[in-house]
């Protein structure tokens, strides 16, 4: 017996209308260390590259034969065995469990050498999965000047699932890009070179001009007249400062509070329907008409038979039916200078989901009562 047939669309109605708004209130302010604020001009990480080759693979590695082969796979093979003493024909290399990759390693600007590195390999072929695998010592070097910087060695760490039988697969997360905790040593130190500084640069993480003159204020408070604002993203202090020099003058900033001021912001995600706003943001006083419709279709499927003996035959099909139903509409009015808890516990109210309030936060963006800036990933 088949079941009737039911289709429904929900439809949203939102209805924003504006008035005055009243003063804006001011932005809120938070403490935070200015470690976390600002980073020392010059002092850029170190990025390095490698090519190597991960062997000890269950049969998932490069291919070596055939139009989608991988012959630098079989080239570093051989390479490598003739390192060792041993001169085999790349031609009669076949094994399945190696695979060439790209590992990549991110340096700090102050590590020196002996420190350990985290790196991350990739698939450079057409190997299936790196799970399992052993890279092989492999140099990192800096692309810019080729000078080698570490030395990358250890089994691979995935994260991930491959299974497979008689042609049917099943894959949880991704097979071919791998990561070795502490897997590199650092054999030589970055080039930076902080006893060379004259004058100390903070560079703003996020450049903001109220923030860098706050900065420069409180550095002033505890040492005066040796901090200036360069720009909206860069605070310069005299190197000579400190009696301890740069390092001192470094230790003793990096505990000191500073008022950040927050930007007025709503992040969206539109794909997963997240909502992440900031507790500054304010909004004149709105108010919002929510209301639905529903839309519903109803296929309802049946046979005709003719009378028995008569040459008539058996036809089936369906009736149809739609009817269109309209919620009431429901109604809030939101005062000037609502912050984020009572918009969130005023959409609440209404029973909308997350989608519904994206369309709500939009309008309210477009009608200018929006006091922030509305960003959507």
């Amino acid at each position: 017996m088949r079941l009737p047939l039911r289709i429904t669309f929900l439809l949203p109605v939102v209805l924003v209308l504006v008035s005055a708004a009243g003063p804006v209130q001011a932005q809120e302010r938070t403490a935070s260390r200015l470690k976390d604020l600002v980073q020392i001009e010059g002092a850029v990480p170190l990025q390095l590259t490698g090519y190597g080759l991960v062997v000890g693979l269950d049969g998932t590695g490069d291919r070596v034969r055939g139009r989608r082969g991988a012959p630098h796979t079989v080239q570093s093979i051989a390479n490598m065995l003739q390192h060792f003493g041993i001169t085999v024909d790349p031609a009669l290399i076949t094994a399945r469990n190696a695979a060439a990759v790209m590992v990549t390693a991110t340096v700090d600007p102050f590590a020196a050498a002996g420190s350990r590195l985290d790196v991350t390999l990739s698939s450079l072929g057409d190997a299936r999965s790196l799970s399992g695998g052993l890279l092989l010592q492999t140099p990192l070097l800096d692309p810019n000047t080729g000078t080698v910087y570490a030395m990358a060695q250890g089994p691979v760490s995935t994260g991930a699932v491959l299974a497979s039988s008689f042609g049917s697969s099943v894959q949880v997360n991704h097979t071919n890009t791998g990561r070795i905790p502490g897997g590199a040593f650092l054999t030589k130190t970055p080039p930076f070179d902080l006893s060379a500084v004259s004058d100390l640069g903070l560079v703003l993480k996020r450049p903001d001009f109220t923030n860098a003159v706050r900065v420069a204020e409180v550095i002033n408070a505890r040492f005066p007249g040796a901090a200036e604002v360069a720009h909206a993203g860069l605070v310069r202090v005299r190197a000579g400062t400190h009696p301890d020099g740069i390092p001192g003058l470094m230790a003793e900033l990096e505990a000191m509070r500073i008022d950040v001021d927050l930007p007025a912001r709503i992040v969206i995600n539109e794909r997963t329907g997240t909502i992440v706003a900031g507790g500054n943001v304010r909004i004149g006083e709105v108010m919002v008409t929510y209301g639905s419709l529903v839309i519903a279709t109803q296929a309802d499927p049946f046979v005709s038979q003719p009378p028995p003996f008569s040459p008539g035959e058996t036809v089936t099909g369906a009736a149809g039916t739609a009817t269109i139903e309209q919620e009431g509409t429901r109604s809030i009015i939101l005062p000037p200078n609502t912050d984020v808890n009572q918009l969130a516990a005023a959409l609440n109210d209404l029973g909308l989901t997350a989608r519904d309030i994206i369309a709500i936060l939009q309008a309210i963006d477009r009608t200018g009562a929006l006091q922030g800036e509305l960003v959507i990933l």
